[in-house]
């Protein structure tokens, strides 16, 4: 990241006054002392963290009570058999409940005003002790609003809703099983070095339809343990009304999606996971709420307030959806009740947050470049309500689950995102590593091979803040949406429909994209972060688009399914690319270089197109050179002694031409090379596109 240019420093009282407030501050400065001038930013935002985790306290019984909403908020049955229900609804005039219990007369069960806008109703149990809403029974929260109007809405707080046959609207839906699901499994120790599947459930099958948690559980799984990968991260899994949004226009927030089955096959889903030693993150969706209001939490007390900034404020105009009033009491009790919720409800072990850039800045990053200046990371553009928020999510979070992991997505860098809230950070453990993909799709559109700059990738690759780590990723899910292409498409592109089959001998356009992509994903995953994130079918190179079933594709899942058994298929080379991938990661789960210390580059050669870098114990050389294969070719090395071939992207097993022995030993001399103590003499060929990695 550019320095920044130096705002004025503060006053050496004010900064003494920033330290004491701040528990750790100083070490953060000592990190960066560029941050020096900002001192009371990061005083005032701490300060507010701390009032705002104090009124809580004081007015709710601490964030631990505070955060347990979903027990009172909704629809309850009690031990007597009677039915508790609770609303905020601060601009009605009334709230009632109808539904199958009562024929859906509108008016037979008002709730009771409270203070704060908050309603309550209690319906005692019937004679016979049988329920008053049988679990599955259909609901609907009635509203009158200030002009009279009178409005049918689901809680906020439904913990599942459906839709029906061809019906627009989902329904919501009474869930009270009378067994529910109970976990067997405890939940994964956080992991050294964090290997995430990125997943969505309902395009997990080949098949033209929507995929079941069931057939995750039974089918998906078992894949993701087998390729290494320690983690899962669920996309799509808070309900949402239209399924082209890839989950992120969410209607209802408690409620898992009902598309993909059950809130128990859900669970089952979790627990199975954590029974293979694998974590579960949820990609949860706070920066922004779907307009929908007869399903959604839109106009909700038939205001456009409620949950939302009023007026223009309240609306995200490039996402066309609602954005949340960070700043309102119940807004926090809803968004960190539901944090919890999915912890302590489904076990998910901790969040990648959506859309944190627009949380962050009142001009939610739309047009905005981000030099890397600092000055643009704080004032009046930031959103310090949002801020504050994202800060108690984090508290909470890893309060209650220690080995917890929460992950932002945020293109912006802003400092001290992934810093200790002692420190005046946001807590959070990671940020995802937003430009790396985007310099892997910059070079294979815009330059051929031999104009790819070394340095500038290396730089890509190592570009982040000290201490903040990072999840690196060749591509996700952003990348193989429709009007986007993989990797592997960009590499190949209507070359993989024709000759991917072994029986049909290599062409240079399927030759240099095996190897191309075993390179790039190799290089982003030990040089670019302390994580790694591949999305789910990305990892043999899957061929096409991502597309949902909509209008302009006419309802099609062509595009909208993942086709695993290309690489099931011997007699086509999807399996080379697979097998690496796994290779990999089982490497990298042997060695540990994701949470070793950042890399050492000792060569970013641009006329042999060489880079070399060590890492963790192991030595990696890449030779980016569409033409030249180099004999005898010296290598760097701070490690003394005996070196031996542990991961070859041009081993035969990866689809590669086999021209290392891998019985050969490599000795390493104590003669200097690239400012390191020793090196080592790479023969008899390091050829063209080729990876091989050393320990």
């Amino acid at each position: 990241m550019a320095a920044p240019v130096a705002r004025g420093e503060c006053s050496e009282a004010a900064l003494a006054a920033a330290l004491a407030d701040v528990p750790e501050l100083a070490r953060l400065l000592e990190l960066d002392p560029y941050l020096k001038p900002f001192a009371l930013d990061f005083q005032r935002r701490y300060k507010k963290f701390n009032e705002t985790l104090n009124n809580i306290g004081e007015n709710e019984g601490g964030i631990d009570k505070f955060s347990r909403g979903y027990e009172s908020f909704g629809v309850h049955r009690c031990a007597d058999g009677g039915l508790y229900c609770k609303e905020w609804a601060p601009g009605a005039e009334g709230v009632f409940l109808t539904g199958d219990f009562n024929d859906w007369n509108p008016f037979s069960y008002p709730y009771k005003k409270l203070d704060y806008g908050k309603w309550e109703l209690y319906i005692p149990p019937k004679q016979n002790k049988s329920q008053l809403v049988p679990h599955g029974s259909k609901l609907k929260v009635v509203i009158r609003s200030k002009s009279g109007e009178i409005l049918y809405r689901i809680s906020p707080w439904a913990k599942y809703v459906t839709r029906e046959g061809e019906n627009v609207n989902y329904d919501w839906i009474h869930w009270d099983p009378e067994h529910p699901y109970k976990f067997k499994h405890s939940r994964p120790k956080k992991p050294r070095g964090v290997r995430i599947y990125e997943s969505h459930v309902g395009i997990s099958s080949y098949e033209g339809k929507i995929a079941s948690y069931k057939h995750f559980t039974y089918n998906v799984l078992p894949r993701i343990k087998d390729l290494g990968y320690n983690c899962i991260q669920m996309m799509a899994i808070m309900e949402h009304a239209y399924y082209a949004s890839f989950g992120y226009q969410i209607t209802s927030f408690f409620a898992a999606s009902s598309r993909y089955g059950t809130p128990e096959e859900l669970k089952e889903l979790v627990d199975t996971a954590h029974s293979m030693g694998i974590t579960v993150l949820l990609d949860v969706v706070h920066s922004h709420a779907s307009k929908n209001s007869e399903d959604g939490l839109n106009m909700f007390d038939g205001t456009d307030s409620c949950y939302f900034h009023s007026g223009p404020r309240g609306n995200h105009d490039l996402w066309d959806s609602r954005l949340f009033i960070y700043s309102s009491w119940e807004v926090l009790r809803f968004l960190l009740s539901n944090i919890r919720w999915w912890l302590e409800e489904y076990g998910f072990d901790g969040f990648r947050f959506d859309g944190v850039t627009s949380m962050l800045y009142h001009h939610h990053g739309m047009g905005q470049a981000f030099s890397g200046d600092y000055h643009e990371y704080f004032g009046l553009q930031v959103d310090e309500d949002a801020l504050i928020y994202l800060m108690l999510a984090n508290h909470l979070v890893h309060t209650l689950y220690p080995d917890s992991i929460t992950v932002a997505e945020d293109v912006s860098g802003m400092p001290a995102l992934c810093s200790p809230i002692s420190q005046g950070g946001v807590g959070f453990d990671y940020r995802l590593a937003m430009a790396i993909p985007d310099k892997w799709i910059q070079l294979l559109k815009e330059f051929k091979d031999e104009d790819w700059n070394m340095g500038n990738i290396v730089y890509t690759l190592t570009n982040r803040r000290y201490l903040e780590k990072c999840i690196a990723y060749a591509e996700s899910h952003d990348q193989a949406l429709v009007g986007d292409k993989t990797l592997a498409f960009w590499l190949m592109d209507a070359e993989m429909y024709t000759n991917m089959s072994v029986l049909t001998p290599f062409t240079p356009v399927i030759d240099r994209g095996i190897q191309l992509h075993k390179m790039i994903r190799l290089i982003t995953h030990a040089l670019g972060g302390e994580g790694y994130l591949n999305f789910m079918g990305n990892e043999f190179g899957h061929p096409e688009w991502l597309d949902f079933p909509r209008k302009g594709n006419n309802e099609s899942y062509h595009y909208a399914r993942r086709q695993f058994h290309l690489t099931d298929d011997d007699l086509l080379r999807y399996k080379f690319l697979n097998n690496f991938d796994r290779d990999m990661n089982k490497l990298e789960e042997r060695c540990g270089w994701l949470s070793a210390p950042q890399a050492y580059v000792s060569e970013k050669h641009e006329g042999n197109k060489i880079i070399a870098f060590e890492r963790a114990g192991l030595v990696f050389i890449f030779n980016f050179h569409p033409s030249k294969s180099y004999t005898d070719y010296r290598v760097g090395t701070t490690l003394p002694g005996k070196f031996r071939i542990v991961l070859d992207t041009d081993a035969a097993e990866y689809g590669g031409h086999q021209r290392l022995d891998h019985s050969t030993e490599f000795f390493s001399q104590p003669f200097k090379h690239n400012e390191r103590p020793c090196s080592l003499l790479l023969h008899p060929d390091l050829g063209t596109d080729q990876c091989p990695t050393f320990c």
